[in-house]
């Protein structure tokens, strides 16, 4: 997390960034990130709900159920994840955040898996692990709101 921190703090050097973090999951690795990041920035939320499924051919639709706080106006926004996967719910957030005029959008990700990618052109500029398909609890990821609480990620096997 050190290194991670150290790296955007490194490239917003004299900038205020405002993290924006998706909630739930990114909640607990927002607040490590925050801490080592030894720069001024600011703290946001924003809380996206998917429905329906772009795997089984047909779309998904996303809605906010929370959303920011702050004006992000002339502001560099740096969109926090827990994952990035397919990137349909990434690429709504930030041609949302787009709309609202900030200096620049990029994005970090604590776990990536490019490989499932569905959209192009993501703005992942920081990225903690690249990871395979296989199902991580713990560390505020959850299976049915389940798991959370587990200092660590771990794998779930299940079967």
């Amino acid at each position: 997390m050190q290194e991670l921190g150290a790296e955007i703090a490194h490239d917003y050097a004299g900038r205020e960034p405002v993290l924006v973090a998706s909630l739930k999951a990114s909640l607990v690795f927002v607040a490590d990130l925050s801490r080592a990041m030894p720069i001024l920035h600011a703290l946001d939320f924003v809380e996206l709900a998917g429905y329906g499924s772009a795997s089984m051919g047909g779309h998904q639709q996303i809605r906010v159920l929370k959303d920011l706080d702050l004006d992000v106006r002339g502001r560099d926004v740096l969109v926090v994840e827990d994952v990035v996967d397919t990137g349909l719910t990434l690429n709504y957030l930030v041609r949302t955040l787009d709309l609202r005029g900030p200096s620049s959008v990029a994005a970090v990700t604590l776990l990536d898996r490019p490989f499932r990618r569905l959209v192009d052109d993501l703005p992942v500029r920081y990225v903690g692990f690249a990871v395979p398909d296989e199902l991580y609890v713990g560390y505020g990821f959850d299976l049915e709101e389940r798991y959370r609480e587990l200092p660590d990620l771990r794998l779930l096997h299940l079967g």
